[in-house]
């Protein structure tokens, strides 16, 4: 199996590096979509953000342009690999799998399809002229070989219909938590078209990490592009809200995604009474496993409030294949460079934040 030699080009065109038969590695074309998304909803290993809808969200939202890579034998797909070309002054030019997603990376039924998309990645970078490749592997068994990035870890748990026995499996300080905010007066409400309240709540947690905004029609694409597999759910309390979350449910999983509560109202444990209430909901609707999202491993914030629901932890394998560049990139908020802007975000007025936050936030994909 061998990699056809063709001059180097700023973009290869589809059958530029393509396979020799019979198992033959080629880009994605809009008349793929349906098979692609019928063999990641198969492989155990799929995720929402492999799905062709995270693909028409991020490049109509982002600009981010996608080169999406399949391998095919007899017509049948074998392995996917969904793949965002990324340009800006701060990473320059990289493949990422997939920018602002949690998982990617390769899903292959077979090594040789894994293996043949290997080399078309490490073909494809060179002749882009990447910095480095970035995948986003969710398991061990997608791995390529490349650079292992130790530096996230996502949290799961398995859940059913018995709303006792989901409290009884949170860990006891936290359960202590969500039974004080059982004793609150929250309603639950959903909203699966747009939630002004989710927005705004979502948009002023992240002044308050410190994190650019990400554009409003982010949230309306998402909500459009994967229409019956997303939801909002609002937590109000007297009336008002005061915690919302994003949720995508993929086959028997429920992952909430984007998530925030009103500081106001901690008193009530909003984000217990949230997130217990996702996981009694979920069970009781069929879905088998809840994915509570990547933290940076022991980095406070999220990682202790997750950490302390005592929920499976396990380490995500990323890889980074350098390229052009000598060392691992590192754009997390924990990187001693970021600091500075960090601070001086926070100190921002709100619509000034929500102004450049959009330009701001296409440059950490």
């Amino acid at each position: 199996m061998a990699i056809h030699q063709t001059p180097l080009v700023s973009e290869a065109g589809p059958d530029d590096l393509a396979v020799t038969p019979p198992l033959s590695v080629r880009f994605f074309e809009e008349a793929d979509a349906p098979a692609w998304d019928e063999f990641v909803r198969r492989h155990e290993h799929g995720s929402p953000f492999h799905l062709t809808a995270w693909k028409r969200s991020i490049e109509a939202t982002f600009g981010y342009k996608p080169r999406y890579i399949l391998a095919v034998e007899d017509g049948r797909i074998r392995g996917v690999l969904p793949l965002f070309l990324v340009q800006n002054l701060l990473v320059r030019r990289a493949l990422i799998s997939s920018p602002f997603a949690v998982y990617g990376g390769v899903l292959a039924d077979s090594a040789e399809a894994r293996e043949a998309i290997r080399r078309f990645v490490e073909e494809l970078a060179r002749r882009l002229g990447v910095e480095y490749v970035e995948l986003r592997n969710a398991w061990p068994e997608q791995c390529l070989g490349f650079n292992r990035v130790s530096r996230y870890v996502t949290f799961t748990q398995t859940i059913g219909p018995n709303q006792e026995a989901i409290l009884e499996s949170i860990a006891r300080k936290t359960r202590r938590m969500v039974r004080k905010s059982l004793e609150q007066n929250f309603t639950v409400r959903r909203e699966v078209a747009w939630s002004q309240p989710f927005v705004d709540l979502y948009l002023a947690n992240l002044q308050r990490l410190g994190t650019p905004a990400f554009p409003r029609k982010h949230f309306a694409r998402l909500l459009e592009e994967f229409r019956g597999m997303v939801d909002v759910r609002e937590m109000l309390l007297d009336g008002k809200v005061v915690a919302a979350v994003m949720s995508f449910y993929f086959r028997d999983q429920v992952l909430p995604y984007y998530g925030a509560s009103d500081p106001a109202a901690n008193a009530a444990a909003p984000n217990n009474f949230m997130y217990y209430e996702l996981m009694r909901w979920s069970g009781e609707n069929g879905y088998r496993v809840f994915d509570f999202g990547r933290s940076k491993k022991e980095s406070g914030g999220s990682y202790d409030f997750k950490s302390h629901w005592g929920m499976v932890e396990r380490e995500l394998p990323y890889e980074i294949l350098l390229v052009r560049r000598k060392e691992l990139p590192h754009y997390s908020p924990n990187n001693p460079r970021f600091r500075l802007f960090i601070g001086m975000w926070r100190r921002l007025p709100p619509w000034l934040t929500r102004l450049a936050g959009p330009f701001l936030i296409r440059l950490f994909p």
